[in-house]
């Protein structure tokens, strides 16, 4: 999904693979944010079916600790020469054990259950503020990644001076929200997979307060 989430139409991503297939196009899947079980499946291609030939992975897999992976089907990853493929966030001992303990986690933990329980609170509590403000044109998102954009009401015209004021808003109260979207009208909300029923309720009700305020 694209940094201000916005979630692919159903049937376009595999059409989309198809296309590559038929016209050897590589089809990379940027799984960096949405990766290791952000969306509630390990990867948010997952949601759609599709097999990438390549699959970028960082951020999630270390939990923290600085690492990043390329990872994709063999005659690809076969293809360079000795010493040809390298990154910023290589491997090192102490990032791939966190990795390796990163996977145990989630599924001692349930975190992918985790995931898919922060979507649907988040998503509905935020469906609720939707039909609260009119100036909320649109709430999208998959799992632990979702985000509202700010419009005219009844329109697509972006609504650029909402999202600083909720921040600045927020940040006073203690919560701090990430902007996002072409026109900085997008609140988007990526948070903790363990984070409590209680805490995303909160988080969206300070939004509300801070739109009635406005």
């Amino acid at each position: 999904m694209r940094a201000d989430f916005i979630v692919p139409a159903d049937g376009y991503l595999p059409a989309l693979q198809k296309w590559c297939n038929d016209n050897g196009i590589v089809y990379v899947s940027d799984e960096v944010q949405s990766g290791i079980m952000r969306t509630g499946a390990y990867y948010a291609s997952d949601h759609f079916g599709l097999v990438p030939d390549l699959v970028t992975t960082a951020k999630g897999v270390g939990g923290g600790f600085v690492i990043a992976a390329v990872t994709g089907r063999a005659d690809i990853m076969d293809a360079s020469h000795v010493g040809g493929l390298g990154g910023t966030f290589g491997g090192n001992p102490m990032s791939a054990a966190a990795a390796v303990q990163i996977f145990e986690e989630i599924e001692k933990r349930d975190l992918m259950g985790e995931a898919q329980r922060v979507g649907r609170v988040l998503g509905g509590a935020l469906l609720d503020l939707q039909k609260k403000h009119n100036i909320i044109g649109d709430v999208r998102g998959i799992g632990a990644m979702q985000a509202i954009e700010f419009t005219e009401p009844g329109t697509d015209t972006p609504m650029s001076d909402v999202v600083p004021f909720i921040t600045a808003y927020a940040i006073k109260k203690g919560l701090l929200l990430l902007s996002a979207g072409t026109y900085g009208n997008v609140l988007r909300f990526l948070p903790p997979v363990t984070t409590s029923d209680e805490l995303l309720l909160d988080a969206v009700a300070l939004i509300d307060e801070a739109l009635s305020a406005r």
